[in-house]
């Protein structure tokens, strides 16, 4: 099924008196580009992390963060409180020597060094598992939002494809009128000189000429070809890049097929091709 290349997922969960959400963003990018943020205490699983993600999403630029909240007794974070009055202590002396007045003293020692220290306490086998197991549930949060992304996607891809082959199969009643407009503005030529008359049969050869040069058959039946198998590769996964080579191979078609029009009609609806061709290019580079 065809992804959007951007999506948003998200994970909450608790293990005993924490609370643990992870959130994924993901953009377009050619390649994967993960950035994980995670608090101190799962540092050491942020390769594991990296591995579910990878494993999980393929390419993208991908952005992770990993935000933890401590509950109730659970806190790690405490107060050095023999510090703290050792702070105090020489405040008051330093004040006192000063002769300042002031008696606020706990509001700058909360802003001295190592007031709080924090005591991590050694990752078990089943919170390294919830976090893992938390990190697979935001990715696939992202996978949904991508896949509805892809719905639209898919809509708008099969509409400019079909519009593009409306648009070929148009040219077909200009194709004839070409050879018609070359043949009466060599006949008038050759009216216009006044040395005598022309060979009939190589009018009719360089008739012929004209007739192969304009021929357009072959790029219509090969444009024809791909447009139908753009349509049946995106129904497959994973197929954005492939996708972005079939495009540049019905690029290549209209290119040619405008060189060769030579009708200014015909060459409106080429316009019209390559604009078309131009938003699926663009949609191309968000697809998974």
């Amino acid at each position: 099924m065809l992804q959007s290349m951007t999506g948003f997922g998200k994970a909450i969960g608790s293990y005993e008196g924490k609370k643990l959400s992870i959130e994924i963003r993901a953009l377009n990018s050619k390649g994967l580009d993960l950035t994980v943020r995670t608090p101190t205490q799962y540092r050491e699983l942020e390769p594991e992390i990296r591995k579910v993600i990878t494993d999980l999403l393929e390419r993208g630029k991908i952005d992770v963060n990993v935000n933890l909240e401590e509950v109730g007794d659970s806190k790690s974070v405490k107060l050095n409180q023999s510090l703290v009055k050792s702070y105090y202590e020489d405040l008051k002396a330093a004040n006192d020597a000063l002769g300042l007045t002031t008696d606020d003293y706990m509001s700058l020692i909360v802003r001295l060094p190592d007031v709080f220290s924090s005591e991590k306490a050694e990752l078990g086998k089943e919170e390294k598992e919830w976090v893992l197991a938390l990190t697979s549930d935001a990715c696939k949060g992202l996978a949904s939002f991508r896949e509805q992304e892809g719905v639209a996607l898919s809509k708008d891809f099969t509409n400019n494809i079909e519009a593009i082959r409306v648009l070929m199969n148009g040219t077909e009643q200009y194709e004839k009128e070409r050879v018609a407009v070359v043949r009466q503005r060599m006949e008038k030529q050759l009216e216009e000189i006044k040395t005598g008359q022309y060979d009939q049969n190589r009018l009719e050869q360089e008739l012929i000429y004209y007739i192969e040069k304009f021929d357009v058959s072959e790029e219509k039946m090969r444009l024809s070809n791909h447009l139908d198998y753009f349509l049946q590769t995106m129904k497959k996964a994973s197929t954005g890049r492939k996708l972005g080579f079939i495009a540049q191979e019905i690029g290549r078609e209209i290119n040619t097929l405008g060189s060769k029009s030579n009708h200014a009609e015909m060459q409106k609806k080429v316009v019209e091709m390559k604009d078309h061709l131009e938003k699926i290019k663009e949609q191309v580079l968000n697809t998974l």
